[in-house]
């Protein structure tokens, strides 16, 4: 259903080095970098099961954060969840909500894992315990 998601980045060097610590945990590579005929730099993170981007704002606005907005990474096991969540912290995320672990909710059995990358936007790390 998606192509991929983008968030914007204040320090895009500072971006690069987190995204590549942390989605290397995930099996993506280092991006690739484009920069827009406006001078932003925008990097480009390929998985085959799509695109996740980080790009300093086009208009030449702050990036902001979106509140009330998550997004989620699916990861292949528990402990990939962890690795995760400490691969964030290690490079300059910021750990939020509880630990991570096995969460009981309404969706079924799954273990989660919660931290907002270094321009504050917040990210899950997922793993839904086969049925």
């Amino acid at each position: 259903m998606f192509n991929h998601v983008m968030v914007g980045s204040n320090d895009i060097a500072r971006s690069k080095e987190f995204y590549n610590a942390l989605l290397a945990t995930l099996g993506v590579g280092e991006p690739v970098t484009n920069v827009t005929a406006g001078g932003a730099t925008r990097l480009f993170y390929f998985h085959p099961e799509g695109l996740f981007c980080v790009s300093e704002p086009i208009d030449g606005e702050a990036a902001t954060i979106a509140n009330g907005a998550t997004i989620g990474f699916k990861c292949n096991s528990p402990e990939q969840v962890k690795i995760f969540h400490d691969v964030a912290v290690a490079n300059g995320g910021t750990s939020i909500e509880d630990p991570p672990g096995l969460r009981q909710a309404g969706l079924g059995p799954m273990h989660l894992a919660y931290v907002r990358d270094p321009d504050g936007h917040k990210l899950c790390a997922i793993y839904r315990v086969p049925a």
